[in-house]
């Protein structure tokens, strides 16, 4: 049952609760309503559902103040939420790539090298010795069955590396626009149409989700998440936001397909689901290119909705700004309201949301660096819904190297008057 606040609360209590919300973290402390009189027309989050210390109270300000159901008119105002660990707990992407090498989906590849432009041949000679030679060019890999196969991919997946160790991607590409075994993920899947990759993903998904939270499963040698939820409390943010009139998109680093098949799971369709975008041959297939953003045109992946590049696709397919200038940050009345993250890939865009920036602590550095400074007081931590990490026990380096430069080198977090963010200790756990 949702409730709504007594209007008979002292100003005194209201007050109080206002300036705890707007202050940004605080320290733990059960659920409470809303500190807001909610407006007659606004739809309510859900009672029921548990947030940390005043986040529901916050981000239901945020909806009164801003959604369209005050009834005051103006443009629908946005919302853009990572999805990847943000609206589920792990990894969607990755939990279609565990089936489809369990069920024989990847396909040779004339030569690994042609699936990214970074791979090396440390990597190429790796993958060929792993996968082998004895299937065609095109047909499907035994990697239910060849473990070294699959080890391989996943390894590259996971951490850039082979199984021995040696890095599997070198060159430049700018490290706040793209990430090689990011882009690589849809690359894998070349030769295949995009309603197979959705069917393979539907598949995925009926498997994750009937497996019991906190299951793991080995691939290979590697051990991965069987399971995969939606987190309850972002299913209803979505579904409250949009009852509020707000403009709700997806936009993720994963593969665009893949990310579809699950976003309609909160009621986001495919227009408004924004991810690694393959480009298809003349049959339809998916190839080893990808579409580009802010004057990058058709490369190997080398501007992907991550870090700067999600605010790119943010401002190029939801505000049509194009070219270059779809790199900075823009005026207010052409930013999202709300941001809501997880990861350093998602801090630009999290961070541009003018009414909250909300966040799930995965203790990642630059953007946890930026919710405790809490610049602008409308930074929102949450910890995880499910499986929460326990609290970090070193500060976060925010003063000297949580920022990652285009170069790929760490350095200070700054603020944008130019000033040094100090090192933060997590206090949301």
């Amino acid at each position: 049952m949702r409730t709504r606040l007594v209007l008979a609360w002292t100003s005194a209590v209201t007050a109080v609760l206002a300036v705890a919300a707007a202050a940004g973290p605080v320290a733990a402390a059960p659920a409470g309503r809303s500190s807001v009189t909610p407006t007659a027309r606004c739809p309510q989050l859900s009672d029921d559902l548990p947030w940390y210390g005043g986040n529901r109270a916050q981000l239901q300000r945020v909806i009164d103040e801003r959604g369209t159901c005050h009834g005051r008119g103006g443009p629908r105002p946005v919302a853009a939420f990572d999805w990847d660990n943000t609206i589920t707990k792990n990894d969607v992407t990755d939990a279609t790539i565990s089936w489809s090498l369990r069920h024989d989906k990847i396909l040779r590849p004339a030569r690994w090298k042609d699936t990214s432009k970074w791979l090396t041949d440390t990597a190429n000679r790796a993958l060929t010795q792993a996968c082998g030679t004895d299937v065609a060019v095109g047909a499907p890999l035994p990697t239910s069955t060849n473990a070294r196969c699959a080890d391989e991919i996943l390894q590259i997946r996971e951490d850039g590396t082979t199984m021995s160790g040696e890095a599997a991607f070198a060159g430049k590409w700018n490290h706040r626009r793209t990430v090689p075994q990011y882009a690589w993920v849809p690359q894998l899947f070349a030769g295949h149409t995009v309603p197979e990759l959705r069917a393979y993903t539907a598949a995925a998904r009926t498997e994750a989700l009937a497996a019991p939270v906190g299951a793991t499963r080995t691939v290979g040698t590697h051990v991965l998440p069987a399971y995969v939820r939606y987190y309850e409390q972002q299913r209803d943010l979505v579904r409250t936001l949009q009852k509020a009139g707000f403009d709700v998109w997806i936009v993720s680093a994963g593969s665009e397909p893949v990310t579809e098949v699950w976003s309609r799971g909160i009621g986001i369709d495919r227009a408004h689901t924004v991810a690694i975008r393959s480009v298809l041959d003349a049959k339809g297939r998916i190839t080893t290119r990808n579409e580009g953003c802010g004057g990058v045109g058709v490369t190997q992946g080398e501007a992907i909705p991550y870090i700067d590049g999600k605010r790119c696709w943010i401002n190029q397919e939801i505000y049509g700004i194009k070219g270059r200038a779809a790199w900075n940050q823009q005026a207010p009345h052409r930013r999202i309201t709300l941001g809501g993250g997880d990861a350093d890939t998602d801090v630009t865009f999290v961070g541009d949301a003018t009414g909250a920036h909300l966040v799930l602590n995965r203790n990642k550095n630059e953007v946890m660096c930026r919710a405790y400074d809490n610049a602008d007081g409308r930074w929102v931590v949450n910890p995880m819904f499910i499986e929460p990490l326990p609290r970090r026990n070193t500060a976060y380096p925010c003063a000297s190297a949580a920022y990652t430069e285009q170069d790929g080198t760490f350095g200070p977090v700054r603020r944008g008057d130019g000033s040094v963010v100090p090192d933060q200790q997590d206090t949301v756990y």
